[in-house]
């Protein structure tokens, strides 16, 4: 189960993409860290904080909302979000690089390239998905990990849906 409650399902090269669309959501329920049904350069800042503090990140920021927000009004809603990832190509979207190798490495804490109970319990909690320990457990067994060696980047694509 994704983190929004929702119960994930792979995708196939036999999935429709509407059916695939749908996986983008916990993407962005995650950026989305104020929960207001859109993205803010605030939630931009709050997601890549885990990765870079360099004087360019306000300017990184500022164009990635610009070139996703198709209706300049400051924010990037779902329909934008959506729009810019079907552009991606699918292999983009399952490779090492791109949005959820982003995520990965802003969870993974202490680099080690697997993210730990208290990785993925703390980077829920900062990002405000209200979350068990058992909803912790469960995403690392769906993730195909255990407690001790915990989740690699491709169970993060299994926890995802992706």
């Amino acid at each position: 189960m994704c983190p929004s409650g929702r119960i994930a399902i792979p995708i196939t090269t036999t999935t429709t993409t509407a059916a695939k669309n749908s996986d983008f959501r916990p993407a962005f329920e995650i950026i989305d860290a104020d929960r207001d049904g859109k993205i803010s350069s605030e939630d931009l800042r709050a997601f890549y904080a885990g990765i870079s503090r360099s004087s360019s990140d306000e300017t990184m920021i500022g164009t990635m909302i610009s070139v996703a927000d198709a209706n300049k009004d400051g924010f990037v809603e779902f329909d934008e979000f959506e729009r810019v990832l079907e552009e991606a190509t699918a292999p983009l979207y399952r490779s090492d690089d791109g949005l959820m190798k982003d995520m990965f490495t802003v969870m993974d804490k202490d680099g080690d390239g697997r993210l730990s109970y208290g990785d993925l319990k703390s980077y829920m909690d900062s990002a405000g998905l209200a979350v068990t320990d058992d909803d912790i457990k469960a995403m690392i067994r769906l993730a195909g990990g255990d407690l001790n060696d915990g989740v690699s980047f491709d169970g993060l694509l299994k926890i995802f849906g992706c």
